[in-house]
């Protein structure tokens, strides 16, 4: 059991740093966008993998709760929240870029200041719950 315990702690870690680099790949591409179709579609494909990697810390989290016997502690509970705001903010940024005008010159510049101020949250929360956690 303990050994089960230990390798979802460091899977738990690779995941967090796994989402770190998405929403980094994200801020990216976002920057080197210049086309709302081109970056519409990178957005497609790619969003998938983010939430594939939530999904992955989410499961070790789980494992990790089921190795401690289901003890809620107000560190699960905060990193369950955290998880459910981040899905939360990707959907809210996710529609808003579907929601768009295609045809219009400056709407990738009206939702890129939307998607940074997104993104900037999106990392305030992943790190602060880091620097919470690994103290």
């Amino acid at each position: 059991m303990n050994e089960m315990y230990d390798m979802s702690i460091v899977m738990h870690n690779y995941g967090v740093y796994g989402i770190l680099v998405v929403i980094l790949l994200n801020l990216l591409m976002m920057a080197k966008a210049d086309e709302i179709r081109a970056y519409s579609r990178f957005i497609t494909l790619f969003m998938p993998i983010g939430m594939t990697v939530i999904g992955g810390i989410i499961f070790t989290g789980v494992v990790m709760m089921a190795a401690k016997h289901l003890d809620f502690t107000v560190e699960n509970i905060v990193m369950i929240l955290f998880a459910v705001l981040y899905i939360v903010l990707e959907n809210i940024r996710s529609k808003k870029l579907q929601s768009l005008n295609k045809k219009d010159l400056d709407a990738l510049k009206m939702h890129k200041k939307e998607a940074y101020k997104i993104f900037a949250i999106e990392i305030f929360v992943v790190l602060s719950i880091a620097v919470w956690m690994w103290l």
